[in-house]
């Protein structure tokens, strides 16, 4: 089977059987010349950034109910956006997602630009976010490089080399692969050929459309790629948090600082997260408790353990950092996941402590 057979073939099958996902325009309505908004393109692709279709379906359309625009999000308040994120990790993406979005809004009169070059030069917009908005949002033949992208090519070539090394070598596949009509619809394609048929395990070739043009299947290897180099084991840091609850029903929270692991989010005052054991660095002087619970979690390079202390303080409590906030002002859900356990963890304590 030839390229344009290949991307010929893609498409008939993407024309049947096209996933509906709440910010794609289906292969109908875009040949018909409707092509989806750049802003709802651009929010899912940030969001979908290390993250299932199926956690990132939510979040979008609360986003984009709240702020229907991206002058909307751009207007929005720091907290606001980052507490409609909290949960879905990653949290750069939410503090790029505001730089680019008022870019955009204020240099750019809320129009997105429509080639790749000038994409990139937008805060929280890489090569992949690029083109994927060039491709889809534009229909411009821009070659659009993601896991399932990468699956799919490492298997119809066969390519053998690990990732990361093998992604130059793919990526020169997938271009000669990209059809000059359609690439919008072809890019897509692809990545739904990857999560729904050539999936990591147990890939359902026999259904598959490129089934025999796939080297991979010729030679019965097609579950083993792609293969990827070898990850070291991530290591394990340790850290307190200081959960704090005023007799007025208040908790005292901070702001973490803008660069680093949860920049921008609120969540508990804390030790610094250490190979070791960390010093005791209470935020004001309490009878602090141990309630004897951790929180374990994983964030990408490595595991936390989080030790919890808890404390019930008056309200003319005057702590040295953070600041309190009353019941009407306080949502656990806008907390990040790993202070949402905290929160949960140190609530269960407390109510047993009054037991």
């Amino acid at each position: 089977m030839r390229e344009g057979q290949i991307s010929a073939s893609l498409l008939e099958w993407y024309d049947r059987h096209a996933r509906v996902l709440p910010w794609r325009v289906g292969p109908q309505d875009r040949r018909a010349g409707q092509l989806p908004a750049p802003y709802a393109v651009w929010l899912s692709e940030i969001m979908l950034q290390q993250t299932t279709v199926a956690s990132v379906k939510n979040y979008f359309h609360r986003f984009t109910t709240r702020w229907p625009t991206v002058t909307a999000l751009a207007a929005a308040g720091n907290a606001e956006v980052m507490g409609e994120w909290a949960g879905l990790g990653y949290y750069a993406r939410a503090r790029n997602l505001l730089k680019c979005g008022r870019v955009v809004a204020d240099e750019l009169g809320g129009t997105f630009p429509d080639t790749e070059q000038a994409l990139l030069a937008l805060p929280g917009i890489g090569p992949y976010t690029a083109a994927a908005i060039a491709a889809i949002a534009f229909d411009q033949p821009a070659v659009v490089m993601d896991g399932n992208v990468e699956r799919v090519t490492a298997r119809l070539f066969a390519v053998d080399t690990p990732l990361p090394t093998a992604r130059p070598e793919l990526k020169a596949h997938a271009t000669r692969l990209t059809p000059a009509g359609r690439p919008g619809d072809y890019a897509q394609a692809v990545m739904d050929l990857g999560a729904t048929l050539c999936t990591p395990r147990n890939p359902a070739c026999g259904l598959c459309p490129l089934r025999t043009a796939c080297a991979a299947r010729a030679r019965g290897i097609a579950a083993e790629l792609p293969h990827k180099t070898p990850k070291k084991p991530n290591p394990t840091r340790f850290g307190i948090a200081y959960l704090a609850r005023r007799k007025d029903g208040a908790w005292l929270l901070e702001t973490r600082p803008e660069r680093g692991l949860l920049g921008g989010m609120r969540g508990w005052p804390g030790s610094d997260w250490t190979e070791t054991a960390p010093a005791e660095v209470p935020p004001l002087p309490a009878n602090w408790r141990d309630p004897g619970a951790e929180v374990c979690h994983t964030f990408t390079h490595f595991h936390l353990r989080l030790a919890l202390r808890v404390a019930d303080v008056p309200v003319s409590a005057q702590p040295d950092r953070g600041e309190f906030l009353i019941p009407a002002q306080f949502r656990p859900s806008a907390l990040p996941t790993v202070m949402r356990k905290a929160f949960d963890l140190a609530q269960n304590a407390m109510v047993k402590n009054l037991r």
